[in-house]
């Protein structure tokens, strides 16, 4: 087990920030649902928007780790989350960058499975991030991250089940290079959620 004090001192700051990083990762695969689902023009605004303050709040986490002594907790492993949370909204981003310029030619492929896996994966990164605030049971946040690795278990297969149609020979050659690399693009972003999974169970590992 392990506490508050154990980890930051007496100071919250840090659960604060990391759970808003993790928020905004949550917010963008919200918003990659929105653009998928529409049946118009998208924005890349609303991306923009997360990713930026995303790296808004990783900056700060890395101003106030100069200002805060950490006792228990390596600062390497806040950097770490940090870094790992990041790297969600901004991978996103560039899944939409993609999408919008090719729009035209993608808006009848249905993406719902692959991005019904990102929602499950942020929600649990999210959920493991707060058990930091708390004394958390090891074994609770084990059952997180095994959770976390079984949904991209599910997402490779479904990985390996578009790309067997893709390569199929009933699509164009450019529908398939367009289409490839927006499923790796969203694969990616359930890799990098497994990163920041791995990341919190690390650390609930170093200080139970």
């Amino acid at each position: 087990m392990f506490s508050i004090q154990k980890l930051f001192g007496k100071e919250d700051k840090f659960f604060d920030l990391l759970e808003a990083s993790a928020e905004e990762a949550r917010a963008s695969v919200q918003a990659l649902v929105k653009l998928t689902e529409a049946r118009q023009e998208g924005s890349l605004e609303p991306f923009v928007e997360s990713r930026r303050k995303d790296k808004k709040i990783t900056e700060q986490i890395s101003e106030e780790l100069v200002r805060t002594f950490v006792t228990m907790l390596e600062r390497e492993d806040i950097e770490a989350l940090s870094n790992a949370l990041y790297k969600v909204p901004k991978t996103v981003e560039k899944f939409a960058e993609h999408y919008i310029l090719v729009e035209k030619r993608v808006r009848d492929v249905d993406f719902s499975r692959q991005i019904h896996h990102l929602e499950l994966a942020t929600d649990t990164v999210l959920a493991m991030v707060k058990k930091l605030r708390r004394v958390a049971d090891l074994e609770e946040v084990k059952e997180l991250n095994a959770k976390l690795q079984s949904i991209e278990g599910e997402a490779d297969k479904l990985m390996l089940e578009l790309l067997r149609d893709l390569f199929s020979g009933k699509h164009e050659t450019l529908v398939v290079v367009v289409l490839k690399d927006l499923y790796e693009l969203l694969e990616k972003v359930v890799d990098r959620c497994r990163d920041a999974g791995n990341v919190v169970s690390h650390i609930v590992l170093k200080n139970s």
